[in-house]
Parts: structure tokens; C-alpha cells; sequence
């Protein structure tokens, strides 16, 4: 089974389905388990959709997704700019950062509910990180999109770069992804607590992964090749 948007194929055989009900199965065992032998708390099985959301989108990415090919110096120049991206989503989105009241001091593993935890946390004089798997898998899968679409714009140069901020599709999810990181950063650890502010979160997060995955309106950059 094959479908295309906006002229990138997605293909999905037997196999990907086989794979893909196991390791749905899989998370709804680790699920049971993870909250029959820990002290985590369902405070809202939505909430504990969304981190489950934003891990198995993440994989997705990471598994299926193939950055178009270029040249080692441009692989070099896209590779930066999405490690820029990543280091911007971690410290808006709440990964790393100065400390925080809710952030416990020294090394330490939160259990929040599944998806969002169990998370690493730290907790210095200087530096904070709370590493929930939602967020790592989700923004590292954010950059490698953006690192995809680097490299395929800069088959036109210069201008076809600037062109990837003139395109809406391209540079919307960019600043949208930072925005809505904003609202859940700073007290990560308390808003994952709660389930504050990750509906929206997550709404932007598949929107941007389905924009920076299939680019629609991003084949007008080949008039930059002209």
C-alpha cells in the first residue's frame, strides 16, 4: 500500500503493519506493567496519549525518513543549522536550562507516565536537564527533518535556501515549534506533572513533522534553479 503527498511516496507493506501492531501491543504491555510495578500516577490518560504520540511519530521519523543526498559540504552546513534548531527546541522546550525550584537536585529518574517518563533528570548549580523520551525522540526527530530539507534546498543554491524561508510550509513549523516549546518550558518537570500546555504541544509537533516531511508548495523552489 503506497500513498503520495505532495509528490513524496509513502509506502506501507505487510511487514510495516506486522511491525507496527506489535509494537503497539508492546507499549500497551510496558503501559500495564510500567504502572503495576511503579509509584507513577495516571493523572490523565489523554496526557499519557500524547507522550506515546510524540514517541511513535519520532520513530517513525527516525526509521523511515531519508534525507535526499548532497555533497559533504553541504551535509556539514545543514547538520549545523539543525543542531542549532535542536539546541533552541532543548532549551525553549524545557531540556536543559538554569535550574528550576521543581527540579530536584543531583542526578535522579522521574516516573512520570509513560512517553513523558521515566525521565532523567538533573539537577546542578548552573545547568538543569530533564530528559523525558517524548521530548529527546521528538525534537530529534524535528531536526532531522529540518536537516532533510536543508540539504535538498541547497541543490539550489543560495537563493534556494532564502527560498526555504519565504516558503510557509518550511519555515512556519520552524517558528511554530519554538513558540509552542515556550509554553512548555521553564517548570518541564511540574507542567509533565500535570499535563499542562501538551495538547497544543503535541498539535504542533504532527503538524510540523507532516510539513517538514512531505514540504507541500517546496517543488516552487525549483524556480530558484532557473
Amino acid at each position: 500500500m503506497a500513498a503520495a503527498l505532495a509528490g513524496r511516496r509513502v509506502e506501507v507493506s505487510r511487514r510495516d503493519a506486522l511491525l507496527a501492531t506489535l509494537l503497539v501491543n508492546a507499549e500497551l504491555a510496558f503501559v500495564v506493567g510500567y504502572f503495576a510495578l511503579t509509584n507513577a500516577t495516571l493523572t490523565s490518560p489523554l496526557f499519557s496519549l500524547y507522550g506515546l504520540v510524540w514517541v511513535n511519530v519520532a520513530l517513525l521519523v527516525l526509521a523511515r525518513y531519508s534525507p535526499p543526498a548532497g555533497s559533504a559540504s553541504t551535509r556539514r552546513r545543514a547538520a549545523a543549522v539543525a543542531a542549532g534548531y535542536l539546541a533552541l527546541l532543548a532549551v525553549f522546550g524545557g531540556v536543559v536550562g538554569p535550574p528550576t525550584p521543581t527540579t530536584p537536585s543531583g542526578l535522579g529518574v522521574a516516573l512520570l507516565p509513560p512517553g513523558w517518563g521515566p525521565a532523567v533528570v538533573y539537577g546542578g548549580s548552573t545547568v538543569a536537564a530533564v530528559l523525558m523520551p517524548a521530548k529527546v525522540l521528538g525534537y530529534a526527530a524535528l531536526a532531522y527533518l529540518l536537516y532533510g530539507t536543508l540539504v535538498e534546498a541547497s541543490g539550489a543554491g543560495v537563493a534556494g535556501l532564502l527560498g526555504v524561508f519565504s516558503c510557509v510550509s518550511c519555515s512556519l513549523p520552524i517558528l511554530a515549534t519554538v513558540v509552542a516549546s515556550v509554553f512548555g518550558g521553564g517548570g518541564a518537570l511540574l507542567a509533565a506533572a500535570v499535563g499542562v500546555g501538551y495538547g497544543p504541544s503535541t498539535a504542533v509537533f504532527l503538524v510540523t513533522v507532516a510539513l517538514l516531511w512531505w514540504r507541500p508548495g517546496f517543488d516552487a523552489l525549483d524556480s530558484w534553479r532557473s
